[in-house]
């Protein structure tokens, strides 16, 4: 298909729920107001359910992640410390630039996840929850990757 056309119509496609809503695969239902922890996907939601076939995060990924952020909370400290002993900009940019990446590895360990748990539950699915499924992977793939 050519890029900005797909086999339903924007009207059609803006009537469906934001990516926000139906394609995770994580937990059954829908779910309640926004920033509320919620069954379901967006904000406020938990990828583990409480049924047996359902999806979430594995828990040595959960745990490396978890890990590698409070490395980088370090580091984010270090460059305050830097910043207020006056380091040479050069120094602070170069280790600002490490946190960048360090946040990506997160986000790219937490995009396999989706991928391997909660796109492949909706991509199974036909209909709306799988196309609102491909609308996020390409929406996560793009922030990914900037």
């Amino acid at each position: 298909m050519a890029k900005g056309k797909s086999s339903k119509g924007v009207s059609e496609r803006a009537a469906r729920p934001a990516l926000n809503g139906a394609a995770c695969g994580c937990r059954p239902g829908e779910g309640s107001a926004v920033g509320q922890a919620r069954e379901g996907v967006g904000p406020g939601a938990h990828a583990v359910g409480p049924g047996a076939w359902a999806a979430g995060v594995d828990p040595a990924l959960k745990a490396a992640n978890l890990k590698h952020l409070r490395r980088i909370e370090g580091q984010v400290r270090g460059i305050a410390q830097m910043i207020e002993e006056d380091r040479y900009c050069a120094d602070i940019i170069q280790q600002a630039a490490a946190v960048q990446e360090s946040l990506r590895s997160v986000a790219k360990n937490l995009l396999r996840n989706h991928l391997t748990h909660c796109a492949v539950a909706a991509m199974s699915q036909d209909g709306d929850k799988r196309d609102d499924m491909i609308e996020e992977l390409l929406e996560l793939v793009a922030k990914v990757a900037r």
